[in-house]
């Protein structure tokens, strides 16, 4: 991609939340194929507002792959990761106004909360449009051009997207300098956030952003690159041009919960007079005791981690070096069986749908990762599906020639009628 950049900001944001939560997936992909389900079953969860982020380029990584989100100036490099304060006393909201902003509104409203520079390349979207508003800059402080781009949405307050969107990364997963999420004296949560926007840093563009989520619901998104453009652009500058502190002042500014306050209502939300059944997901930490307790002799956990539901992931040790091993459980899947299990896969007697695979690690994986991945699908839809590397982490560079399991291994561990009591 040259370094005029017509992508939505709004949609690549959502796209990176996307990847790192397993949601993206490319049709083509063979491997990806096998996110699919996940990515059905986590949008009837969390009702994604826009279907048009659906799409993205992701191999199997199931929950956790992905781009990384990120000091110039005053700020440190700070390693640590500080969690959300809970007994700060919350100021209420102010009362907004609504204010409704065309596209050049937009981005002149983003120019002038920014320090002074020169501004390039610009693109935006207004609140009277289908899609969220959003504007994106090309600025220059004279240290460089840099890519800043702000988006603007609607959230439910204390959701498990809003949550998602305010912790910090599990580093296993995702790598990066540093991260914070705290509490605004409003009630607001922020997250800053300081990565890369290729986690293996194939390429030295960084990425940082600022997620701010309030009481009230408006969900506020700031990213900015060292570079013109985010991706396929040369590095301009070290790092980008906003501070922890620029970044946090412009995300915060009131002038965006006006302006998403004058969005039109959202025709996607659904009727609360109509219920929807939903299978409850497996219980995150009895998935990843129950892999634990399906591997080999000789393979030891050395760390473990994944989320609240379906998904869990181990770092083992052979004594070869580390391999990481994750797995993901889902229940009834029967609607992209057909998606997910083609021509090569195989059907066992009691109607299990079973397919493995053994290739290189995703585009963002290190260098010579390989996944190995046993897919398994019962009669009723119960899916099962475990991916094994030769790196302890999915972006880290291979440690080792082949993962610490075999594809047997893992067909046998996916297949294991102990993933039963997790139904």
């Amino acid at each position: 991609m040259p370094v005029e950049q017509h992508s939505d900001p709004f949609e690549d944001r959502l796209g990176t939340a996307l990847r790192q939560a397993g949601h993206s997936f490319d049709p083509d992909d063979g491997a990806a194929l096998a996110a699919a389900g996940h990515a059905r079953g986590r949008r009837l969860r969390l009702r994604r507002r826009r279907a048009a982020v659906a799409g993205g380029a992701a191999s199997l990584a199931l929950v956790g792959v992905g781009g990384a989100l990120l000091l110039p100036g005053d700020d440190s490099q700070e390693p640590q990761q500080r969690s959300v304060a809970t007994g700060t006393t919350a100021a209420p909201t102010p009362t907004t106004t609504p204010l409704p902003l065309s596209r050049a509104d937009m981005i002149r409203t983003l120019q002038e909360l920014l320090p002074e520079g020169q501004f390039g390349e610009s693109d935006a979207r207004g609140t009277g449009e289908e899609l969220p508003p959003y504007a994106r800059v090309v600025f220059d402080d004279g240290k460089g051009a840099a890519s800043i781009s702000m988006s603007l949405d609607r959230i439910e307050p204390g959701s498990d997207h809003a949550r998602q969107i305010v912790e910090c990364p599990d580093k296993v997963l995702t790598p990066y300098d540093s991260c914070s999420s705290s509490r605004l004296a409003d009630g607001s949560l922020l997250k800053i956030f300081k990565g890369y926007e290729y986690p293996d840093r194939r390429v030295d563009t960084k990425l940082w952003t600022a997620d701010l989520v309030t009481p009230d619901g408006h969900y506020v998104a700031v990213s900015e690159w060292n570079a013109a453009a985010e991706k396929d652009a040369p590095v301009s500058r070290p790092n980008p041009p906003l501070s922890k502190a620029q970044l946090e002042a412009l995300v915060s500014a009131g002038v965006w919960r006006q302006v998403v306050d004058a969005m039109p209502a959202d025709s996607a939300k659904p009727d609360p007079s109509v219920t929807e059944t939903v299978p409850a997901g497996a219980d995150g930490a009895a998935v990843g005791q129950t892999l634990a307790d399906l591997l080999p002799e000789g393979v030891e956990v050395v760390a473990k981690g994944g989320q609240d539901t379906e998904y869990a992931y181990l770092v083992v040790d052979d004594g070869k070096g580390k391999s990481f091993v994750q797995v993901n459980v889902q229940p009834d899947m029967r609607d992209v069986a057909d998606q997910l299990y083609g021509s090569g896969s195989e059907t066992l007697p009691d109607g299990t749908r079973v397919t493995v695979r053994q290739g290189p690690g995703d585009d963002k994986a290190g260098s010579g990762v390989v996944m190995w991945t046993a897919d398994t699908m019962r009669a009723d839809g119960f899916r099962v599906v475990i991916s094994a590397f030769n790196a302890g982490g999915q972006n880290r560079d291979a440690t080792r020639e082949t993962p610490a399991l075999t594809v047997e291994q893992l067909r046998k561990i996916a297949l294991s009628p102990k993933w039963d009591a997790l139904r």
